[in-house]
């Protein structure tokens, strides 16, 4: 069994050591450790995976590491048993290149995932739900149905007992009740130009003004309108020889490697978020 930990608190001296004694300790073999100290805000940050011939009792190793080590450092942390596949719910619009990215992966066995269903507010993409054997909900979303529309999405969330939200180009603005229900647990991809080129057009708009780069950004959903914490992020060149259909062919192909770089970073428990930015482990 391999037991994953993530660690952050006000950087003082002793930390790796308290945390690596303790495990060794409890009859681990440690095989990955990582940390990283944001000097600025004196906050430390640890990533730690242990083997494990076996644990007779999690709960008992949870207090104890809670009691003798969490509280004398402030520690905020959090305990990954292996084993455990993340139950991931899809929500897209109508665009397919991140969906039949994700669904390939996923079904290649790339991604340790589960996904027990797909959300639209379109019914247009159920024919690739069913392609790859996933229920498909098509929850229609207006102005005056958003509220009765996240409470369904809710209540399936529920049902299912999701624990991430990937919104595979879902063209829809995330109310906070959602938010609040999944905080840095709703994974978001959109193209690098904002806020350059807002709108429903940005890649023509980019290719007016002559960019040079297109890109791709991967983040966390919080209130604010694509402005989470970045997970994960790429970019391409492009020229005056490209025409617009070449920016948009680059920019979803950027898109789709994107998401599910950041989702896998998510599942892999690679990922942590403070003050509005990420410390990603590799």
């Amino acid at each position: 069994m391999k037991l994953t930990i993530l660690i952050h608190c006000q950087d003082q001296p002793g930390i790796i050591s308290a945390v690596t004694n303790f495990f060794h300790l409890a009859g681990g073999n440690i095989v990955y450790l990582d940390q990283h100290v944001d000097k600025q805000a004196g906050v430390f940050f640890m990533r730690l995976e242990s083997e494990f011939e076996g644990v007779s009792n999690l709960s008992q190793f949870e207090h104890q590491f809670q009691q003798g080590l969490a509280l004398p450092f402030s520690m905020e942390w959090r305990l990954y048993k292996s084993g455990t596949q993340p139950k991931i719910a899809v929500f897209v619009s109508k665009y397919n290149h991140c969906l039949y990215d994700l669904l390939s992966r996923y079904n290649s066995g790339e991604l340790e995932i589960e996904i027990p269903f797909i959300v639209s507010n379109h019914p247009d993409l159920k024919y690739i739900a069913e392609q790859f054997k996933i229920p498909y909900y098509h929850i229609p979303v207006t102005k005056d149905t958003k509220a009765d529309a996240e409470a369904e999405q809710l209540g399936l969330l529920k049902e299912y007992k999701i624990d991430c939200i990937v919104l595979a180009r879902y063209m829809q603005i995330v109310s906070p009740k959602l938010i609040n229900a999944y905080p840095n647990k709703i994974i978001n991809i959109h193209h690098s130009f904002l806020p350059a080129f807002a709108g429903a057009k940005p890649y023509h708009a980019a290719f007016e003004r002559g960019v040079k780069i297109i890109g791709a950004t991967c983040h966390y959903v919080t209130e604010e309108l694509d402005a989470g914490p970045i997970i994960e992020q790429d970019v391409t060149p492009v020229s005056h020889t490209h025409s617009i259909k070449d920016f948009i062919t680059k920019g979803r192909d950027l898109e789709k490697i994107v998401l599910a770089r950041g989702v896998q970073l998510h599942v892999q428990r690679k990922t942590m978020v403070y003050n509005n930015k990420t410390v990603i482990f590799t």
